[in-house]
Order: structure tokens, then C-alpha cells, then sequence
């Protein structure tokens, strides 16, 4: 095991605990390099992430960038399609296609949300379901309901594992060890709110903790009285993109609260 710098990866304000995401991103980052340089190995080149981006949302522009820059970090080659907003089904679909049939090419993303006018379930079902970086091929959703093996989307998995930090009451500044080192927190009786219900996140991160054992409550922008539903919860994941959409009066002592959403405030 390596020794890890020094990060400040839990702080307290207002009687809270706040958990660094950003510290156990390394933690990750560090598993992921030992594992591609594994892989590169044993195929012989290093293995490729293609990305496909249509549009100029900022926001999408920004995730792309760091996706391709972390990809690098680790080892990986990265490969992009970038296409206009104004870019016809038919084109989105030959990127992907392209992306489905180069060899050097292991894992796909199609870059979400897309445009207005495209479709966004054809296109992510045209998507070779073996190389469905994010698990939302139709296919690969229909494996996490299952509880078979398969791709599993980040987010939800990210989310997961910050739920097994807080659990195992890890400091992550003083913790000498591999993201893969962290123990798996038994959600047994532990009641768990989503709140959202993407295909991204919300759906596939309520199923991942159903599998957990933990019971499991959806909510959205529907649902009556969310202060009430949220009160009783052990667990609460915010993954709507709302900014301060959870109350801190809304949440009980002790429990886990992680919000997922991207927020450009100011």
C-alpha cells in the first residue's frame, strides 16, 4: 500500500461533517492507473475511451475536458467526436458507429444531455453494448435490474462509495490504502431517498442500493411533502441539479447526505 499526501478529506461546520469528494477521486484515480497499466499489458496498447460531444453546453464542454484529461492521467487513450448543435441524428449516429467499430476503441460515452431534436434513447441504444462506458445501453440498465454483472454508471458508484467512507468513519487524509481498500458498508435496515430519477443517476443509483439491501425510496419534482419523506432517511442523494434544494432542518442526526448535481452558482 502507498502512502497518501497529507489532504484535508473531512471537515466540520455548523455541526456537520463534510466529506472531500475530491480526495477520494484520487483514491480512485490511483486504483484506476495500477489496473490500465495491467490491462495495456496484457493487450498490448493502452486502452481507449471515445467521447462523443454534441453542442456548446458549457457545462458538457467542461465534463468532457476533464473526462479526457483524467482518461489521460490514467493511462488511457482518448479519443473525441465533437459535433455542432445543429448536427442531424444521422451524424450523432455515424460518430458512434465510427466509435463501435475501431478496434482501439473500449469504452464509448455519449456526452449528456443532448441537444433538443435528438434522440437521446436510440442514440444511446445504438451504442455497442460492450463498449457502454456509462451502463445505459437498454441492455446494460436491464443487467443492473437483473443484479448481473456489467458496466455500472460513475456517478451512482462514486456516490456509493462515499456512502462506505462515512460509514466506516474513514479519514481520508490519514487513510494508507487503494480506493479498492475501503470496506463495502452493509445497508442492511438503512432507509435510502433518491431523489431523481435520470437514467444517469437517479434509476440505476436506487437499484445499486436496492442490491445493497438498503430500502429504498424514490423521489422527484412530484412528490408531496419531500421535507417529510426526507426527515426519516438514513441515506439522502440529491440528484436533480437543484442548488440548496435540501434543507439541513430536513435531514436527522446522523444521517448521510450527497448531492451529485453540477451547479454554477454566481
Amino acid at each position: 500500500m502507498n502512502s497518501r499526501s497529507n489532504y484535508s478529506s473531512q471537515t466540520k461546520s455548523q455541526g456537520f461533517i463534510t466529506l472531500d469528494g475530491n480526495f477520494l477521486s484520487r483514491l480512485i484515480e490511483s486504483d484506476l492507473k495500477l489496473k490500465v497499466a495491467e490491462v495495456s499489458a496484457k493487450i498490448g496498447r493502452k486502452p481507449g475511451l471515445g467521447v462523443v460531444l454534441v453542442g456548446d453546453n458549457p457545462a458538457s464542454k467542461a465534463y468532457v475536458a476533464r473526462k479526457s484529461k483524467v482518461a489521460k492521467r490514467c493511462g488511457l487513450e482518448s479519443f473525441d467526436h465533437f459535433l455542432s448543435a445543429e448536427a442531424s441524428h444521422q451524424e450523432v449516429l455515424a460518430a458512434i458507429e465510427d466509435f463501435n467499430n475501431r478496434k482501439e476503441v473500449d469504452g464509448i460515452l455519449l456526452q449528456l444531455p443532448l441537444p433538443e431534436g435528438l434522440d437521446e434513447k436510440s442514440l444511446i441504444s445504438a451504442i455497442d453494448p460492450l463498449k457502454d462506458a456509462d451502463g445505459l445501453h437498454p441492455s446494460n440498465q436491464g443487467r443492473i435490474l437483473a443484479g448481473l454483472p456489467g458496466p455500472r454508471p460513475c456517478t451512482p458508484l462514486g456516490a456509493l462509495k462515499l456512502i462506505d467512507v462515512a460509514m466506516a468513519g474513514i479519514c481520508l487524509s490519514e487513510f494508507d490504502g487503494f480506493a479498492a481498500d475501503i470496506p463495502e458498508a452493509d445497508l442492511s435496515g438503512k432507509s435510502a431517498i433518491v431523489i431523481g430519477r435520470s437514467v444517469l443517476v437517479g434509476k440505476p443509483l436506487g437499484l445499486m442500493l436496492l442490491e445493497r439491501n438498503a430500502t429504498v425510496t424514490y423521489a422527484h419534482s412530484r412528490t408531496k411533502d419531500l421535507p417529510g419523506v426526507c426527515s426519516g432517511a438514513d441515506i439522502v442523494v440529491a440528484a436533480v441539479g437543484v442548488p440548496n434544494l435540501v434543507k439541513p432542518n430536513w435531514i436527522k442526526q446522523g444521517a448521510i447526505v450527497i448531492d451529485v448535481g453540477i451547479n454554477r452558482i454566481g
